[in-house]
């Protein structure tokens, strides 16, 4: 186990407590036309009711499937991806190194730098800045990397230490002035950026700070963590503005970019989507196992998650009508869209990245 709690890549979860298989639950039952029943709104007393998908769950701008075109041999567990904007490379995230791949060549066989940062540790982190130009990673250890990737060759641009002993996930504010970075010990890091100083700290996860997103405008900020628990912060005042309990550890969020839907992947398996102002929830059963990531498409009508159990499933916002679904080799820790939702990049147990089209 980890600082924080967070169990190492490829050992994610627990076994269910036997005796209730919670995959035998209302999710196996029938619905018309014999289809599986998997989304359920959540009342407010707890209670399951099937959604009834909407005539227009598959309308424009809707994808219906995944076609794998690239496997990007990384040669360490890829804990960590991400896509530049224009879509041109591909990062991978892994034991003591980035690599950085040009999925513009006609063949990938080899990255095109390896950027060697965190002394060996797993990486658990990656953004670029809106410019492409600065990369910022974490991961198992104290300190984030900077790397400026303007250069001929990426070089550290400067590290920033942090006195918790890992970082699990970082967020950039959209102006790229601040960056935010999940703690192992619960603390939300906030640090400027351009004079590499820490800023301040968002305290009141009890267990470890897992996963994080921002809002398209920046004025809220959000959180999940080992505690079980989901919090909403106010950036413009700095404070803690709502929180939400579960019943598992929360391993990955993402926050809608069209506003108001926050999707949540636990522990216990299940991804759970929430209205941000509003107590309307749905629970999506098809993943068997802890759901490691999640990201939503740019254009917000759609999302990923992926699990413990080697699937990749893409979901309709909020209600979660399953678009397709594609079975990896291994555990799929991590993922990213393009920001022109036309590709998909996850990264796996099994040492490697894969690139999909969605189509």
């Amino acid at each position: 186990m980890l600082p924080g709690g967070l169990p190492p890549p490829g050992l994610y979860g627990r076994p269910p407590l036997m005796g209730f298989d919670h995959h035998r639950g209302p999710n196996m039952s029938g619905m018309p036309g014999g289809k599986l029943t998997y989304s359920f709104h959540l009342g407010s007393d707890g209670s399951l009711q099937p959604v009834p998908f909407p005539h227009d769950a598959f309308g424009p701008g809707i994808p219906r499937h995944a076609r794998q075109i690239n496997v990007l041999n990384h040669g360490e567990v890829v804990c960590a991806v991400t896509i530049s904007n224009p879509t041109r490379y591909v990062y991978t995230g892994g034991k003591g190194c980035v690599k950085v791949w040009d999925i513009g060549q006609a063949s990938v066989k080899n990255p095109v730098s390896q950027l060697d940062c965190l002394r060996d540790n797993y990486i658990r982190s990656l953004k670029l800045l809106p410019d492409g130009r600065t990369l910022l990673v974490g991961g198992e250890a104290s300190t984030l990397s900077i790397w400026d990737l303007a250069n001929p060759s990426p070089r550290i641009k400067a590290e920033l230490t942090s006195t918790a002993p890992a970082c699990y996930a970082l967020a950039i504010s959209p102006d790229a002035k601040v960056c935010f970075s999940c703690c192992s010990d619960g603390n939300i890091a906030v640090w400027d950026l351009h004079n590499q100083q820490l800023l301040r700290q968002f305290q009141g996860h009890t267990d470890g700070a897992s996963c994080i997103d921002i809002s398209p405008d920046g004025s809220r900020l959000w959180t999940g963590g080992l505690d079980n628990t989901v919090r909403a912060w106010d950036l413009r005042e700095g404070r803690q503005l709502q929180q939400y309990d579960f019943s598992s550890q929360i391993f990955s969020l993402g926050y809608c970019p069209m506003g108001d839907w926050l999707a949540v992947g636990m522990e216990n398996s299940y991804v759970e989507v929430l209205h941000s102002n509003k107590p309307e929830k749905y629970q999506l059963h098809l993943h068997e196992s802890c759901v490691l990531s999640l990201k939503f498409a740019n254009s917000g009508k759609w999302f990923i998650s992926t699990g413990k159990d080697n699937l990749l499933n893409a979901w309709r916002t909020p209600y979660g009508v399953s678009l397709f679904q594609s079975k990896e080799s291994s555990s799929v820790l991590s993922c990213d869209v393009s920001s022109d939702d036309k590709f998909i990049v996850t990264g796996s147990g099994d040492k490697k990245a894969t690139l999909y089209e969605v189509l």
